[in-house]
């Protein structure tokens, strides 16, 4: 299984940077979910680190730069996560799409899988090592080669809603949705790249609130949680 986490997701609600008891969190949850056997991979954003996107909407910087200043952002969450897991007993490896041998192993798919049949929990970081590219594409993208029978997307909210929820008191959850139910609502689930690609693949997506307890670790071993997006 392939689970995707935002950079927000590493600090508190508004802050910045890594928050040590929200990495405890995540830590915890990855550990009780690959405790119960599964193959993991985790794809982590940056964006607690550094929005280097809106440098560029700002014309401060290019967009290709902003763009590899991100990916490093990924590298900095990506490290700090395998280092609590190492500590908790979870043996962990941090593959980079970008060349950084000193801190990091360079992905190469035969490798990222070998590790998973040892029982590492593998952290996919510097997103597809290209511009332009959301963390999202990146997340689909490994979840196809690796082979990943289900991507896990972990958010702030506990699922799909025809409408934001924080701004719509009459917002209506999904609990199941086709890919193409999803694409004739115009629902964002992911940027459309990562969404065609999880289509055209089979990959099914499951869309859940990772700040409940427990949650990471009840979708992986199948119990239901919020959205489930798959072919009709």
């Amino acid at each position: 299984m392939l689970l995707k986490i935002s950079g927000e997701a590493f600090c508190a609600s508004g802050g910045f940077g890594i928050d040590g008891r929200e990495l405890e969190v995540i830590a915890q949850e990855i550990s009780a979910a690959h405790a119960g056997g599964c193959q993991l991979a985790v794809v982590v954003g940056g964006g607690n680190i550094i929005r280097g996107a809106a440098l560029a909407e700002g014309g401060h910087i290019n967009q290709a730069t902003g763009d590899y200043m991100g990916m490093l952002g990924t590298v900095i969450n990506g490290l700090a996560l395998k280092e609590r897991l190492d500590q908790m007993g979870h043996p962990a490896r941090v593959l980079s799409a970008l060349n950084l041998t000193s801190v990091a192993e360079s992905f190469i798919r035969g490798r990222a899988i070998r590790h998973l049949e040892k029982g590492r929990v593998v952290i996919f970081v510097s997103g597809t090592g290209n511009p332009f590219f959301t963390t999202d594409t990146a997340a689909a993208l490994r979840a196809t080669e690796i082979g990943a029978n289900v991507l896990l997307k972990a958010t702030k909210v506990d699922g799909i809603y025809d409408k934001d929820p924080h701004q719509h008191g009459d917002a209506i959850r999904f609990d199941r949705l086709s890919f193409k139910q999803a694409l004739d609502m115009r629902l964002k689930i992911m940027d459309l790249a990562a969404f065609n690609m999880c289509m055209e693949h089979d990959i099914p997506i499951v869309v859940f609130n990772m700040k409940e307890p427990g949650h990471i670790a009840e979708v992986v071993s199948g119990k239901a949680h919020g959205t489930h997006v798959a072919a009709e």
